[in-house]
């Protein structure tokens, strides 16, 4: 333990001796909480998933005092912008928050100024935060890529877009499967689809087939059409046979 002696020197080793026996202090009150608190492993992953949800669902909480205020359009630009997304107001650039999660706010001065392009890459919406979206009844672009709570509940809301949405990208949504896809078919003003790296529908090609089908004024990317589907006889052969070794 550091002794004061008058000097600077003695200030900072003290300094230093504080804080370190303060950051002992708060990791012994942590590991005592999660100790009288937790008597197993589950019971400590059970407690962090419900923090989890609880974060989620604060994510996705309307900003009522906002639309009613500045309309749905600067409510639904905010509702993106905090989750770290981008908007784009017709004819006017695209905004983006800050490395921070800083934004201006000059966009609520576009109370008459569509909404056109959302881009919510990699964001946390769910189903609920979708209500901001669904009054951007001019929105024509929507990137929900990378999305870890869209799932296919979350597909089955977009129809009150239908007479606007023209691109749609779904790519890398771990939730999404064939069944959210069907729900798509009140989409037919949409040009363009992306539904490539959707890890829970089972055969992408013959998924891509009946989409294309489905959707026939839509470029639908993604999987190769015969990715997933049955190899032919020759293949299969050619699969089950076992090398001899000479």
């Amino acid at each position: 333990m550091p002794v004061w002696n008058r000097g600077t020197r003695g200030i900072r080793g003290l300094s230093r001796a504080v804080a370190l026996e303060g950051s002992q202090k708060k990791g012994r009150s942590l590991l005592q909480f999660l100790a009288d608190r937790f008597y197993d492993v589950q019971a400590l992953r059970e407690y962090l998933l419900q923090k989890q949800v609880l974060k989620v669902h604060q994510k996705n909480r309307p900003f009522t005092y906002i639309k009613e205020r500045f309309g749905p359009h600067a409510a639904g630009a905010y509702f993106i912008l905090k989750q770290g997304g981008a908007v784009k107001f017709q004819g006017k650039e695209w905004i983006r928050s800050d490395a921070h999660g800083h934004f201006s706010l000059d966009f609520l001065k576009f109370q008459a100024v569509p909404v056109e392009a959302v881009d919510a890459s990699g964001c946390a919406i769910n189903y609920q935060g979708l209500d901001s979206l669904l009054a951007l009844k001019e929105l024509q672009s929507l990137w929900l890529q990378r999305c870890p709570h869209v799932d296919d509940w979350c597909l089955g809301r977009l129809h009150p877009l239908a007479n606007s949405l023209q691109e749609l990208s779904l790519a890398g949504c771990p939730r999404i499967s064939e069944r959210g896809l069907a729900s798509l078919h009140h989409l037919r003003n949409l040009r363009r689809l992306d539904i490539s790296d959707l890890p829970a529908v089972s055969n992408p090609g013959l998924t891509r087939i009946l989409v294309e089908e489905m959707l026939p004024s839509c470029q639908v990317l993604g999987a190769d059409w015969a990715q997933g589907l049955p190899s032919g006889p020759e293949e299969q052969s050619q699969d089950r046979a076992s090398p001899i070794p000479a």
